[in-house]
């Protein structure tokens, strides 16, 4: 449940998307040095983003509304309690999106703005926290809109590695595990590492 993503590299590219020219070693190592303090505490691989199916016949009015955070991979933006995110449609037909998070004893939330960037692909959204900062990738993997929902967000980075972001979502603060076991085994059929994936607390938070 996107509360930002990492911005501002010297070149990126969203999924399935590249740079025509190659790199140099010396290049590459300039631009690793510099994108280190960015990705310290994020989830970040070699190669380029994987390309995962997302859900199909994707239903945006079915999915507004409230969503609670289960699982993620790590994020440096997410580091606090009780998340959630509230998805609601505004009259030009964006997205608001308002994330909140319990931190230090002190609740926190900011507001962003989603777009279906491709009608012909509802499901792959793009999110924004700042007017100045490029929509990143929101791609909603699986849902059935009552229960849960698996999101992925991944950026290349020169084409050498890629950072991603990933989310189980619930409807309820708690899910069963059956049902987080099975939301995880999606992730790996897209080819999407989250061994690294770790619970959000949501305890005491109502």
């Amino acid at each position: 449940m996107p509360l930002s993503s990492p911005h501002g590299f010297l070149t990126t590219d969203s999924i399935g998307q590249g740079p025509s020219s190659k790199l140099t070693s010396v290049e590459m190592d300039i631009a690793f040095i510099l994108l280190l303090p960015l990705v310290s505490a994020q989830t970040f691989r070699w190669g380029p983003c994987p390309s995962p199916s997302v859900q199909p016949d994707f239903d945006l009015q079915k999915y507004l509304g409230k969503w609670y955070e289960i699982e993620k991979l790590p994020a440096r933006f997410e580091r606090g309690t009780c998340i959630e995110a509230n998805y609601s449609l505004r009259p030009d037909n964006t997205i608001k999106v308002v994330n909140v998070q319990t931190r230090k004893g002190k609740v926190k939330s900011i507001e962003g703005t989603a777009v279906v960037q491709d009608t012909r692909e509802p499901a792959k959204l793009g999110v924004s926290f700042s007017y100045f900062t490029p929509y990143s990738p929101y791609w909603i993997l699986s849902t059935d809109y009552t229960s849960v929902a698996l999101v992925y967000s991944c950026t290349d980075v020169l084409r050498t590695f890629h950072i991603d972001f990933a989310w189980i979502l619930g409807r309820s603060r708690i899910l069963p595990a059956e049902t987080i076991f099975h939301a995880k085994q999606i992730f790996y059929g897209g080819n999407i590492d989250i061994s690294s994936m770790t619970p959000t607390d949501q305890h005491g938070c109502d």
